[in-house]
């Protein structure tokens, strides 16, 4: 069992010849002992050179081998340099070379327009086998064949400040999501309700029973209910932060810059777990119906959350930020008079006398994408950011952003899905220029355009995604059909096809 596993996950991930070496960079924890049979982690994309001289500063060649892309792209050098040009803005897909991605997976990606130096965005898609760590007895053991779990993995991180976390999140957090469920192994292969309890050793006969440490039960209600559904759940969310956790660790001695947003994609038995940690989104098309699978964090969905806890640890404020909203800047001449406002308890609006503290800059300010927290970032989740202060401050800004994801599940199992089904994941690149609805008129067009049995065709789709969002150059910028503004981000898009025979075996 274990060998077919290693074959089929060299068979769908891996990218082919020997790869070149990449420097040295962060890693999990002891991962020596890593399964042999976890998908195999090749370099990315090697990085072009800075010149055609040799005599190329040392600064321009360190700041260009800190750019990489996705793996499964397989760029040349020269191929790499394409996909950093900005002015051309070229379109990048895996190479159609009978290796596909697990499911058929489509993806495409295209750089900004001049917005950061590089694509800040990562993508990744692997196979990940998992080797139960323990079982449910408590009792440890060797891992044996036959007893892991595969999952599949899709993972979009849209990178701020700088591209570190971005990659650092691309190449890991499918580690940590395995690690996290070494425990769950046997648990979730069992029909049985989970052990409320996973003893550190066995207990031997005559040792001391701990039940008499519980207080009376009379007061008790009955056991609470944990799902298998659950326990994968907080597996995610605790991967999530222990990723977050190990960039505050490791952000000066490996250059972990800046922070990114995660949106991330598991299969396993049966069902599709999506992760979102900030403002990227995913949705599912079925058959022409539209199913949002995420929701955008940004200051002002999370406006509540924030106030609250500006609320219970004013000192995170200091003496530069009111955590009341109010419709405008209140100014010096007003203070006496009564004005709206909201606070962390407040869906409405409400008057208040204005007093000397709500002369200061709201915690939360603007609208829109101009909503900014602390007037510095426009995303409230996320992983990263360890570093980031406000401007001309010494007020951190990390308290206020939270690692952890929302977790929402799609059980494949309770709808028959057809070829046309399928699970969109873009950064917000695409879907700050198209709506759910746009995209689902272009999964219709371009899929009837194919063969249900035609893999490329989720490429194709991808590609036709980017590059309506992208626009073509007109008039000094880049435009849309109708003229408008396309879109000057980054953009990447992956096309995960939801039905047809083995697409989820």
């Amino acid at each position: 069992m274990l060998n077919r596993v290693r074959s089929a996950v060299a068979h769908l991930v891996s990218s082919g010849g020997a790869p070149p070496p990449r420097p040295k960079s962060p890693d999990l924890p002891n991962t020596a002992s890593a399964p042999p049979a976890a998908a195999p982690e090749a370099p990315r994309s090697p990085p072009g050179k800075a010149g055609s001289g040799s005599a190329a500063p040392a600064r321009a060649v360190e700041a260009r081998a800190s750019f990489s892309r996705p793996t499964f792209l397989q760029l040349s050098p020269g191929g790499l340099r394409r996909a950093d040009d900005h002015a051309g803005r070229a379109e990048q897909s895996p190479p159609d070379t009978g290796r596909r991605l697990p499911w058929s997976t489509g993806y495409a990606e295209v750089i900004n327009a001049g917005k950061s130096r590089h694509n800040e965005d990562q993508a990744c898609c692997e196979v990940v086998y998992v080797e139960g760590r323990r079982s449910v007895a408590g009792v440890p053991r060797e891992p044996s064949r036959g007893q892991g779990l595969c999952f599949y993995y899709w993972g979009l991180f849209d990178g701020h400040a700088g591209g570190g976390a971005a990659e650092m999140a691309s190449r890991l957090l499918h580690r940590h999501i395995r690690e996290q469920l070494k425990d769950l192994v046997e648990i979730l292969q069992d029909p049985s309700p989970p052990p409320l309890c996973l003893p550190s050793t066995p207990r031997t006969p005559g040792s001391a029973d701990p039940s008499h440490l519980l207080g009376p039960q009379s007061c008790w209600s009955s056991q609470k209910e944990v799902t298998h559904e659950s326990l994968v759940v907080g597996a995610i969310e605790n991967a999530f932060q222990l990723m977050d956790e190990q960039m505050a660790r490791e952000r000066r001695g490996h250059q972990v810059e800046g922070g990114c947003c995660a949106l991330v994609v598991v299969y396993l038995l049966g069902k599709v777990y999506v992760a979102n940690a900030g403002d990227s989104r995913a949705i599912i098309v079925r058959n022409g119906e539209i199913i949002p699978m995420s929701r955008e964090f940004t200051p002002e969905t999370e406006r509540q959350r924030l106030q609250l806890l500006g609320f219970l640890k004013p000192e995170l404020l200091g003496s530069e930020f009111t955590r009341l909203e109010f419709p405008r800047r209140v100014l010096p001449k007003e203070l006496g008079q009564r004005t709206l406002y909201r606070d962390q308890n407040m869906t409405g609006w409400a008057y208040k006398k204005i007093e000397l503290e709500d002369l200061r800059f709201p915690l939360v300010c603007g609208e829109g994408k101009k909503a900014r927290v602390m007037a510095t970032i426009g995303v409230t989740r996320g992983l990263g950011d360890h570093n980031l202060k406000v401007c001309n401050s010494t007020l951190p800004i990390k308290p206020f952003l939270s690692c952890f994801p929302e977790v929402r599940v799609y059980d494949l199992t309770q709808y028959e899905h057809c070829p046309d089904d399928v699970l969109v994941l873009g950064t917000d690149g695409l879907w700050d220029v198209t709506t759910d609805c746009e995209v689902a008129a272009t999964v219709d067009r371009v899929l009837s355009a194919y063969e249900p049995n035609d893999h490329s065709r989720y490429t194709a789709l991808a590609q036709a995604l980017v590059l309506g969002a992208r626009g073509t150059p007109r008039d000094r910028g880049w435009r849309l059909p109708n003229n408008k503004l396309g879109s000057g981000d980054d953009i990447s898009v992956f096309i995960i096809p939801l039905g047809g025979p083995g697409s989820y075996s």
